[in-house]
């Protein structure tokens, strides 16, 4: 998603939660015989919620969960580590997995999004 230099702030993000919001309930609400009908228009405003939200935890306006820190060290610590490779941070054991986060209307994966889980 190519998204212009601009800065984000809450409203932003509440305005695009909203948008995501008013697609599904149009998705939920069509009854005609196309389950695709919305589904662009709901990854597109799902797209932008995800990247508002990144961009202001990265500016330091949303604050990270636990978890989102403890994923940035790794990430940090092993840039190069493979799907299914165990590593050792901090004496804990952890295991870098990969998601679909993404599908096309086929099915095939689009975008896939990084883990680490706990061994």
């Amino acid at each position: 998603m190519a998204e212009e230099k601009f800065v984000y702030t809450i409203e932003d993000l509440e305005k695009a939660k909203l948008d995501l919001d008013r697609w599904q309930r149009r998705s939920d609400n069509d009854r005609s015989n196309n389950p695709n009908k919305y589904l662009s228009d709901i990854r597109e405003a799902r797209d932008r919620v995800r990247f508002i939200e990144s961009h202001l935890k990265a500016m330091g306006v949303l604050e990270r969960t636990p978890e989102e820190i403890l994923k940035q060290s790794l990430d940090s610590a092993f840039p190069n580590a493979k799907s299914k490779e165990v590593v050792s941070f901090n004496g804990r054991r952890f295991q870098r997995i990969f998601e679909p986060l993404g599908r096309s209307r086929s099915g095939k994966v689009s975008r896939w999004d990084s883990k680490w889980l706990e061994l």
